[in-house]
């Protein structure tokens, strides 16, 4: 049931007496996995970013110094993918479900007297849900310390194998994620079928964009016939490789930093 977490550090393997007599447990980091069920062009499979996500966090683990306590929870598999439901088998929650399921869950944590938790997601259509979780729990537990992080946002060299063009805009089932995919999951992935397709062109020069600082609201179906953006055609298992390796050490080094975390200092008048 672990998959690619080593057991040693997957949550749902403890006991009961395990939690309760683990010392230090305001210093454990609890991880917990948010990825979604969402198309991914012709030539990728639903699951995508769940198994990103739970690939990554799994070679992470498996390098993170021993001594550095931290667990997983089993992977929230269901997200927020409406701007795909244009696309058949793409399964969504609303963001409302989406933020009452992971604030049960954090709850629960803080419950069983944990005070460090990592909502791990690795779906590009909800890092604002995540983030809105991570501080309305903050808000009501001043103790307990939620960290809303996105699996490509740590430290990587990612960007040095792709081309300028998809370092830009190749947001969803390009290079990166179609070769990361041959890497771990290669019988579900289908090359004879990958596509080249971007978006179209915005105004030239103009300060709108898909994703940034100045953003409209988009559905797939507006920028994207097959549901690629980006260009699959190129992706290789060797590029998955090294994408794997860079993204994964990032994560060891962001999980440590977050077990070192001292909370800022309040500041009294």
């Amino acid at each position: 049931m672990n998959q690619t977490i080593p057991p040693q550090r997957f949550y749902p393997y403890l006991t009961w007496q395990d939690v309760d007599q683990m010392a230090d447990k305001d210093q454990v980091v609890i991880v917990q996995p948010v990825g979604s069920i969402e198309q991914h062009g012709p030539h990728l499979p639903l699951v995508v970013d769940t198994a990103l996500g739970m690939a990554v966090i799994g070679r992470a683990l498996e390098q993170l110094d021993p001594s550095v306590p931290v667990y997983c929870l089993p992977p929230l598999c269901y997200g927020k993918s409406n701007e795909h439901w244009g696309f058949p088998g793409t399964v969504t929650l609303s963001a409302s479900t989406l933020m009452a399921v992971l604030t049960d869950v954090a709850d629960s944590i803080y419950q069983a007297g944990f005070r460090k938790l990592v909502l791990l997601n690795s779906h590009g259509g909800q890092p604002q849900v995540i983030e809105i979780v991570a501080r309305d729990v903050h808000q009501r537990q001043p103790d307990f310390w939620v960290f809303p992080q996105f699996l490509w946002r740590v430290p990587h060299g990612v960007g040095e194998l792709l081309s300028p063009r998809e370092r830009e805009e190749g947001i969803h089932a390009g290079d990166a994620e179609t070769s990361l995919m041959l890497a771990i999951l290669p019988d579900q992935v289908y090359m004879d079928r990958a596509v080249t397709e971007y978006p179209p062109a915005l105004k030239p020069g103009g300060l709108l964009s898909l994703e940034g600082s100045l953003p409209f609201s988009w559905i797939t179906r507006d920028i994207s016939q097959s549901g690629v953006v980006g260009d699959a055609t190129v992706a290789t298992v060797e590029k998955g490789q090294q994408i794997l390796a860079e993204v994964a050490a990032g994560w060891v080094t962001v999980l440590e930093e977050i077990y070192r975390f001292t909370p800022p200092r309040r500041w009294e008048d």
